[in-house]
């Protein structure tokens, strides 16, 4: 069966249920295509789709059975109009908290000092180590941009072997010796 067939097989099966309506189910299609396109493209039908509610929990809206998970985030306060990231499951705790300090933030300053005393005060969610981030941001999807990081909390240049800066062209680690430190991919 076809996405189509089965998003329109879907609507019709639940219109009788009370607040399903095939608008309903056409509107979290296009939540879950939003979201999925940061992912890459050959692990998309295993990947879980969450929607982040205000009080930094989710809603599944497509159960996966692969380690990744999407969402979308333009929701949230300085962020681009298009928005969606991916990132391993493993990781949803800290994005929580990463969520929770922005909405609980007035400006980039604030927030970054909220995330400058958690990594001070060992409350700090690490990342997954060697975790991919993909966020796809821009305008709206057709300006988007892809952009790529992989999490090595607590990596410094040192440790890791990458540069601390991307003057080389390759990989180079940003955020060195902090739970935020991450291998930046240069994109094209």
């Amino acid at each position: 069966m076809t996405r189509l067939t089965k998003t329109a097989f879907l609507a019709v099966a639940l219109s009788g249920v009370a607040g399903f309506s095939p608008a309903h189910v056409a509107s979290q299609q296009a939540a879950i295509d939003k979201a999925l396109s940061a992912a890459p493209s050959r692990v998309r039908d295993a990947t879980t789709v969450i929607q982040w509610k205000t009080d930094h929990t989710f809603e599944v809206l497509k159960e996966g059975d692969g380690p990744l998970v999407c969402y979308d985030r333009s929701d949230e306060a300085r962020r681009a109009a298009f928005d969606v990231q991916c990132t391993s499951k493993e990781n949803l705790d800290r994005v929580a908290q990463s969520r929770r300090f922005r909405a609980e933030s007035a400006d980039r300053g604030a927030e970054n000092a909220m995330v400058e005393e958690a990594e001070a005060n060992g409350t700090r969610v690490p990342p997954v180590y060697g975790s991919v981030w993909w966020s796809l941001r821009g305008e709206d999807q057709a300006s988007a941009r892809m952009h790529m990081t992989v999490a090595v909390p607590f990596a410094t240049a040192e440790s890791s072997g990458f540069p601390n800066n991307g003057r080389e062209g390759g990989l180079w680690i940003m955020a060195e010796g902090t739970s935020t430190a991450h291998l930046m991919v240069p994109g094209r």
